[in-house]
């Protein structure tokens, strides 16, 4: 470990480097974590704990938690990155035939080269047609594609281009409390204002527009707020909009003159058979004028769904409406880094254009997909029911998405324990969940929440017998720390 004076020696250290990088956080990958990875390494080398594994329930990871790719886009990696494996019989037609027009649209046939900046047109042509079909016959322009590595890198582009100052204020950035932390983080590196709308957990975390409102109207006086980002399936809270409550959030942003900002990566996860997900572009498109040239980008990936490929990186974004000087300079930006992984792309390509009925790779395909959304479906509904058994916990149902997170109510001597160790309590008890049983959940406080509620986010993705499992534990640990603090 360095000394303070070492430090000073150095030609950076932190009193002269960006101070917003040591402001942002991302909880996601916090504290908890980082003592996650210390505990197995500790494990690795035989010291003895209460448990014999961690059980990483922190974080998205679909494959980390067991979860099997799908043949069908790996087929589809492994023969555009090694073509000579089209002449192996071991792979379908349709397969092959999708490798070698992907192969045909890369420079030199080779995944190799680089693409155009947005991605290549040839995968961008087929999420216009993928939207087109998902939106009942909206069209869907090429050009307004941009293809990602995940979505993260796009949100992050669209958040740089609105760091500029109007009327010598502050940007501002409207996010739904509780959020996905990457937000936070991004708006908090950026120097920009994070303007905070709560959503209501006593009605399953619904968006209720006069809240919106208020929030606007307050932070008027301390910045200018420029954008409003809405997740629909919710994370972490896994609750998914009605279409009526889509139309007043438009109609919220076209009054206001904000920018929409749609994080739709969780849309084929909705588990509720009263939910449907609907686009935010459908959406205003049936609303018609003036609602219908509102403002929007739109995201989705690879990572979430049911491909659960958060390591390939692959994703998009679609921009709708943006004034076409404007967009130049997005466009302008996105060519500074080059392309996203051409890996990525053909991800997004087995994304959007799956198998069809009457394919050779149609039936193990549909067989796979079916599958994981019904074994989430189930575990969704695993972790509603047990969660609500437990004293003191208040559970909104897993509606989609793939999260759940529960309300405590802490005991006061916990949160007087907490704050001797100058903790969050949400945390204290994420930090003892951690020790005692080895899983790792994000506590509320990372992602926000209203001020004396305390929550916890945990993913539903380990496999069912590794799920029940944690929640066993879950329930004794529980109900040792109530005992403990009562």
């Amino acid at each position: 470990m360095s000394t303070k004076k070492e430090d000073n020696m150095k030609c950076l250290n932190l009193d002269n480097i960006n101070p917003n990088f040591i402001v942002m956080e991302y909880a996601v990958r916090g504290p908890l974590v980082i003592r996650a990875g210390e505990i197995e390494k500790e494990l690795e080398k035989g010291v003895k704990k209460p448990f014999d594994q961690v059980i990483r329930a922190n974080i998205g990871d679909c494959h980390a938690m067991g979860q099997k790719p799908l043949t069908f886009l790996r087929q589809l990696l492994a023969l555009t990155l090694e073509p000579r494996l089209l002449n192996s019989p071991d792979y379908p037609d349709d397969v092959k035939e999708r490798a070698c027009a992907l192969l045909s649209s890369c420079q030199g046939g080779s995944m190799g080269a680089y693409t155009d900046s947005a991605g290549l047109e040839y995968v961008r042509r087929q999420v216009a047609d993928f939207i087109k079909e998902r939106d009942c016959g909206i069209e869907s322009d090429y050009l307004n594609i941009y293809l990602t590595g995940g979505a993260s890198p796009g949100i992050k582009s669209i958040l740089s281009l609105l760091h500029c100052h109007v009327d010598n204020k502050t940007p501002g950035v409207m996010v739904p409390i509780p959020q996905y932390p990457l937000y936070s983080a991004t708006i908090a590196e950026y120097g920009m204002c994070k303007i905070d709308y709560y959503l209501d957990e006593d009605n399953k975390w619904g968006l209720n527009c006069k809240e919106l409102q208020r929030a606007f109207d307050e932070a008027k006086g301390d910045c200018q707020p420029r954008a409003l980002v809405i997740i629909n399936p919710g994370n972490p809270t896994g609750q998914v909009l009605s279409r009526q409550n889509i139309e007043e959030i438009i109609k919220f942003a076209y009054d206001n003159q904000v920018l929409l900002l749609a994080d739709e990566v969780y849309q084929a996860n909705v588990y509720d058979k009263d939910s449907e997900f609907h686009s935010f572009k459908k959406v205003m498109y049936e609303m018609g004028e003036p609602y219908r040239s509102q403002e929007l980008v739109s995201f989705l990936s690879v990572s979430k769904g049911y491909l659960g490929e958060c390591g390939i990186r692959g994703g998009y974004m679609e921009v709708i409406n943006m004034c076409p000087k404007v967009k130049a300079m997005l466009t302008k930006s996105i060519t500074a880094s080059l392309c996203s992984t051409t890996a990525g792309q053909v991800a997004v390509s087995a994304l959007v254009n799956p198998p069809r009925p009457g394919e050779p790779s149609y039936e193990l395909y549909n067989k796979e997909k079916t599958a994981v959304l019904s074994a989430l479906k189930e575990r969704a509904e695993l972790v509603h029911k047990t969660f609500c058994s437990f004293e003191g916990y208040s559970v909104n149902p897993v509606q989609g998405a793939m999260y759940v997170f529960p309300r405590i109510d802490l005991p006061p001597k916990a949160v007087e324990a907490a704050k001797a160790k100058k903790m969050a309590p949400d945390a204290l008890y994420a930090f003892e969940l951690l020790e005692s049983t080895g899983i790792c959940v994000v506590p509320g406080s990372g992602f926000g929440q209203l001020p004396g509620t305390y929550h916890f986010r945990s993913t539903i993705l380990p496999q069912t017998d590794k799920l029940k499992l944690m929640l066993e534990k879950f329930r004794q640990f529980h109900s040792d720390f109530m005992k403990k603090y009562k």
